[in-house]
């Protein structure tokens, strides 16, 4: 068997990544130096081994390095290997978030054809990945390929743990009355009409004395979907903010998107976001054209917390530090002049357009920037109080910081006295509705209240305090 992962390759620059690729490879033919012994091994062959152990192979050799690893143990075992690549699109993931996908795609396109295409030395052949190969540009040409997604029933099952899976860890270590926590912190992910937990999260809760927490651990693939929110719409957030709401969105998912379509298609972000774990698919309706239209959610309490941290903070990409801190302090000393000129300089920074932006879009840009906050704050969005429900709320994780509450109002082609009035507006739907009620009864003495209204690239800000 040949094994290749390819799940640690992140590197800077594909020189580094194609080092890192070689010394992958190069521990792969050491895991198999028995042929370096082999009577059925010509002489030659012995010494292309010796070059990619001792580091002479050209990047050619390597290109050619899983065909003519899988010959020599045919040759030697007298039998066809199997050959299993893990993570197969992490190198070229990694190279075109960088802007060298045309160089890792010709070197992985040249390794897999080489292992996998028309390769009489190989029995099976075993791929994982974020995205489908099938449409993947590196495997065209690739025959007999069978391909199965999230989507698909087939193996559904192997993916997790099922719920009688969890329910036997629970008898086993006794403590079965913790089934209905798993449930709501590593339940909800669905592989074709299987339910599946997080096999990693769960052995890790158990690991933990059952300690409920976030476990899950994120991807390369989250520099994607940082790439796709820098173009995201005034859609995409309002849609964004729903997920995390609770609420399920209805979406396109193409099956088949590849890499360099992503700047011109930002709605695949939820084909991302699915595939990469972060949402379920609460139901999928195949297309004529083989996709899938979806409705999608957050699967469970732990991809939530992830979903803040890794999703609305990227929303939040582009800020630079020094405006970032000087946000925040704006925030904390209640100063609504300096918060009024520091967002405004940062949307005039941006290359982004917000003539034709709404209330949604500055929703997910202002709690973009207020997650960057979360080590001192729980941050919520469009949550109920009394009468209404608040846009976003800062709720202090400590008894010495103020709370803060935003109402948010956007308007096309409005400035000066009009914009003014809006923020005014804004503010004081916090009072009429009673928004700091919740905040008022968990103890906290301080509260700053912002209304916040936007029109293009303007801003304006009234403030108050309890």
């Amino acid at each position: 068997m040949i094994f290749i992962t390819f799940k640690d390759i992140k590197r800077d620059t594909w020189e580094e990544t194609y080092d890192q690729i070689s010394k992958t490879l190069r521990q792969e033919f050491e895991r198999h130096s028995e042929i370096l012994e082999s009577e059925n091994c010509s002489k030659y062959e012995k010494v292309y081994v010796k070059d990619v152990l001792e580091e002479r192979a050209d990047s050619t050799d390597k290109m050619m390095s899983l065909q003519r690893l899988s010959q020599m143990l045919d040759e030697h075992y007298g039998i066809p290997p199997i050959i299993i690549i893990d993570e197969y699109d992490t190198p070229i993931r990694q190279e075109h978030v960088r802007g060298f996908y045309d160089q890792a795609a010709l070197f992985m396109r040249n390794l897999f054809s080489g292992g996998l295409k028309d390769n009489r030395h190989l029995s099976y052949g075993f791929l994982t990945g974020i995205l489908r190969v099938a449409k993947e540009s590196i495997f065209s040409g690739l025959n007999n390929l069978k391909v199965n997604s999230i989507l698909d029933n087939q193996y559904s099952e192997y993916f997790g743990f099922t719920q009688e899976e969890v329910k036997t860890i629970t008898s086993y270590y006794k403590v079965e009355e913790k089934y209905g926590e798993i449930c709501v912190w590593y339940d909800g992910y669905r592989f074709g009409e299987s339910e599946i937990f997080n096999p990693w999260s769960v052995v890790n809760y158990f690991s933990n004395g059952c300690q409920a927490g976030a476990y899950w651990q994120s991807t390369g693939s989250n520099e994607i979907i940082g790439e796709i929110l820098a173009c995201a719409d005034e859609d995409i957030y309002g849609r964004l903010n729903m997920l995390l709401r609770g609420e399920t969105v209805l979406t396109y998912i193409d099956t088949g998107v590849i890499y360099p379509q992503i700047r011109s298609n930002p709605s695949s972000v939820y084909s991302f976001l699915l595939v990469a774990g972060y949402l379920k698919a609460v139901k999928a309706d195949r297309t004529f054209g083989g996709d899938y239209m979806c409705e999608v959610a957050l699967p469970n309490r732990e991809i939530a917390f992830v979903y803040n941290k890794e999703i609305l903070q990227k929303l939040a990409y582009m800020i630079p530090q020094s405006t970032a801190v000087s946000i925040h302090e704006a925030l904390y000393s209640n100063d609504g002049k300096k918060l009024q000129k520091e967002i405004h300089k940062l949307l005039l920074r941006s290359a982004s357009c917000y003539d034709t932006a709404g209330e949604n879009f500055y929703h997910g840009f202002v709690l973009g920037i207020c997650a960057l906050m979360d080590d001192r704050y729980h941050i919520s969005s469009n949550g109920e109080s009394e009468d209404g429900r608040y846009d976003i709320q800062l709720l202090p994780k400590t008894g010495n910081l103020p709370g803060i509450l935003i109402e948010l109002k956007a308007a096309k082609n409005v400035s000066g006295e009009k914009l003014r009035q809006l923020s005014e507006a804004a503010l004081a739907q916090i009072g009429d509705r009673r928004y700091d009620t919740g905040m008022a009864a968990k103890g906290i003495k301080t509260i700053f209240k912002y209304g916040v209204a936007f029109s293009g690239k303007q801003v304006e800000i009234a403030t108050e305090f309890l």
